[in-house]
């Protein structure tokens, strides 16, 4: 048995989903997979916040974190991290009629909304933009621009590609700061399950069913402005 700790949203979910079926998300499709060649079982334990996951792994209440977690250098101090599994960049979304933002200047003066305890919240914070509503929850911020409740929203590039598939009046702008990686999570001391996620993931990368996962749960734009998020 292996238990993963991810933050679910309350709508679809494209890592990981609240049920089975033929859409349980990006990252429990990659895990389902290395979970067959392992001989193991998978169980997810949600957790209320992006805050709260490395305190959660810490503390034992699962074996890995996954569900679009980024990968940073403050995180790596805690815990480490598996080979990429998504490549990930902050992006600014608005929607029509509204104009699409092309720069982080542009963000102030704006009310932008964000998820909080993310990195997505930190490059704000090191933009200058100060006006940031965070009390929107995971999975929220397409539902907050359409209700104007916000101005403008930033969110993973993988968050807005899903949101854009549903809602074709979504605009994607800028990105922010440079380009990271999703990853999963686990202890320091758990080596053999790192070399064993990173043997899998490289494994994975060079066949065609990490592509066919992509084009499943973000569309068929996702490969170009994946590319484009890539560059610095």
């Amino acid at each position: 048995m292996r238990t993963l700790l991810a933050v679910l949203a309350d709508e679809e979910a494209y890592f990981i989903s609240h049920s089975a079926g033929d859409r349980p998300g990006f990252d429990m499709e990659v895990l389902e997979g290395f979970a067959r060649l392992h001989k193991l079982k998978l169980e997810v334990t949600p957790v209320s916040g992006w805050g709260a996951l490395i305190s959660s792994l810490l503390r034992n209440k699962g074996d890995l974190i996954a569900g679009g977690f980024t990968d940073t250098e403050s995180r790596r101090k805690l815990i480490n991290f598996t080979l990429e599994a998504f490549p990930t960049r902050s992006v600014v979304m608005t929607r029509k009629p509204a104009a699409v933002i092309l720069s982080a200047a542009e963000l102030k003066g704006k009310k932008v909304g964000t998820v909080k305890g993310t990195f997505m919240e930190d490059e704000l914070a090191a933009a200058g933009v100060t006006n940031v509503d965070t009390s929107i929850a995971t999975g929220g911020l397409p539902d907050a621009l359409r209700a104007s409740r916000i101005d403008a929203a930033v969110d993973g590039i993988e968050a807005a590609l899903s949101a854009k598939a549903k809602d074709p009046d979504l605009q994607l702008g800028a990105f922010l700061g440079q380009p990271s990686s999703l990853a999963y999570g686990v202890r320091h001391e758990d080596k053999a399950l790192l070399k064993a996620l990173n043997e899998y993931i490289s494994n994975l990368r060079r066949t065609s069913t990490w592509s066919r996962l992509v084009l499943k749960y973000f569309g068929e734009s996702a490969v170009e402005l994946l590319k484009k998020a890539r560059t610095p």
